[in-house]
């Protein structure tokens, strides 16, 4: 039985000499909701990819699944669905036929797009060009095309980054579905420390390329009684590294 989806250890990578990553290890519980939070330019997307073997030159060991990603990245990306940054449509394609590109390039039947429009909730928008979504309903197209394939493991880098207070809600309420209800793995990274407090199971707080603390956000707020919220640790604990 697999209990960590995502086991990182002593993971370095630098660019042109300089350390963004500083012998980073990480734990990806299955079933959980994984909160990796930081500033911009902490190491967050650096982490990301090479977890998607999009990197692959770095020191340390990444398994997914239980595979080494350098070795079994083809098998290991057939059970991920990722959102990294922008997602990527066709303005003048309806949502729908968005999907069905991205159906068709997975090797998924048609009718899987209909459902993944209901569990994200743009199943009314269906035949709506993509040029006239908000932006919250094209990040949630965006989640759309990560489900797709029905991925085990999902991979959401900054989902609400740019949204206003309705639209991050609406990303909130369904990372929170899709782990409760459709038994996801997600791991997000985002430098909006109060609204991952509200979603996440577990969380790895990384800052300059260092990993700060890795464990549940229960045993962070225990450790640290005295402060109000996610932020206040945050900042305590950049001070003191």
């Amino acid at each position: 039985m697999i209990n960590n989806v995502v086991s990182i250890n002593n993971l370095n990578k630098s660019y042109k000499g300089k350390k963004v990553l500083d012998n980073v290890s990480l734990n990806v519980k299955k079933g959980r909701i994984y909160g990796f939070l930081g500033p911009n330019g902490a190491g967050k997307s650096t982490t990301i990819r090479i977890i998607l073997g999009l990197i692959k030159n770095y020191t340390g060991n990444v398994e997914v699944f239980n595979s080494d990603i350098k070795k079994n990245q083809t098998k290991i990306l057939s059970k991920i669905g990722a959102l990294v940054e922008s997602p990527s449509y066709y303005d003048h394609l309806s949502a729908y036929k968005n999907l069905k590109i991205w159906a068709t390039m997975k090797g998924v039947d048609y009718s899987r797009i209909d459902e993944v429009l209901k569990i994200v909730n743009l199943e009314r928008a269906r035949d709506k060009k993509a040029s006239k979504f908000s932006l919250g309903m094209k990040q949630r197209l965006g989640i759309a095309q990560a489900l797709i394939g029905n991925p085990d493991f999902l991979i959401l880098d900054e989902p609400t980054n740019g949204l206003d207070p309705m639209g991050i809600k609406e990303i909130r309420n369904l990372i929170i579905t899709l782990a409760k209800d459709y038994n996801k793995t997600i791991f997000i990274s985002s430098h909006l420390l109060s609204e991952m407090e509200l979603m996440v199971d577990d969380v790895g707080i990384i800052n300059n390329g260092r990993l700060l603390y890795e464990g549940s956000l229960k045993d962070l707020r225990n450790k640290y009684p005295d402060m109000n919220n996610l932020e206040d640790i945050f900042l305590l604990l950049v001070e003191r590294s």
